[in-house]
């Protein structure tokens, strides 16, 4: 593992990348306890200070985890699928609303993600992942249900159908699609939408699901990207009316 004293980076940065890429690679194994901070800071020519802010940047990425003790230290973290969803989830966030994509696009991206999925969610989905989206249906027909509790019970609802799929590598690549993209979708959208229409076309995906239809489920969201779109493009145009009047 090595690092570049000249480089302008800062150094606890680059022990942190050093240490994350010997874990990619495989030099590091899981549960594997690392060198000692005295040891790491001997190695790496830097303070202790130095290791231990590298150490803090590896734990908040989940690839460390630290034990108290006589045989305590740094060890390799196995890293979960679930563990890794809020960096995911963070950075499409971040990527969406920094780099100022068009909604017609992050749109597109999320349902073509889905309908990928919709086949092998038809095929696997469980009676539980079909019950989830079931009570969110009825909790989204609730007519005192909040803007913003209507677009938390939309995002669980299809994350139940992504996770129907029973794919961890799909489910961790959609999360930024249905967790960050959805919920810039939704408030963008709750204001022009008809619940009951957004309704039907959910209790037609569930019904889909439940007969192991994929080829249905693919229609029924493409009608859901038909409507989040035409209900985008009436907000966006209200908005630029307001604007020059």
């Amino acid at each position: 593992m090595k690092i570049d004293p000249e480089s302008p980076a800062d150094l606890s940065a680059q022990i942190a990348g050093a240490i994350r890429d010997a874990i990619v690679d495989g030099t590091l194994i899981v549960d594997e306890r690392l060198p000692s901070e005295a040891e790491l800071s001997e190695h790496f020519d830097v303070s202790r200070p130095t290791v231990r802010e590298a150490l803090k940047r590896l734990a908040a990425q989940s690839l460390i985890r630290t034990q108290r003790g006589a045989t305590g230290g740094a060890f390799v973290n196995r890293l979960s699928f679930e563990a890794a969803y809020p960096q995911q989830i963070t950075t499409s966030t971040l990527l969406l609303s920094m780099n100022a994509v068009k909604f017609e696009t992050a749109c597109e991206a999320r349902y073509a993600l889905e309908r990928a999925c919709a086949p092998l969610s038809a095929e696997r989905r469980t009676p539980d992942h079909l019950a989830t989206m079931r009570a969110e249906i009825h909790r989204q027909a609730q007519p005192g249900l909040t803007d913003e509790a209507f677009c938390a019970s939309d995002v669980a609802f299809h994350r139940a159908l992504v996770d129907g799929a029973c794919n961890p590598v799909l489910s961790y690549q959609l999360a930024g699609a249905v967790e960050a993209m959805q919920p810039l979708m939704n408030m963008i959208t709750f204001t022009a939408r008809s619940r009951s229409r957004i309704v039907d076309i959910h209790t037609a995906i569930a019904d889909a699901l439940e007969t192991h239809d994929g080829a249905r489920t693919q229609d029924a969201l493409s009608d859901l990207e038909k409507e989040t779109q035409a209900l985008a493009t009436s907000v966006f145009e209200a908005r630029a009316r307001q604007s020059t009047a």
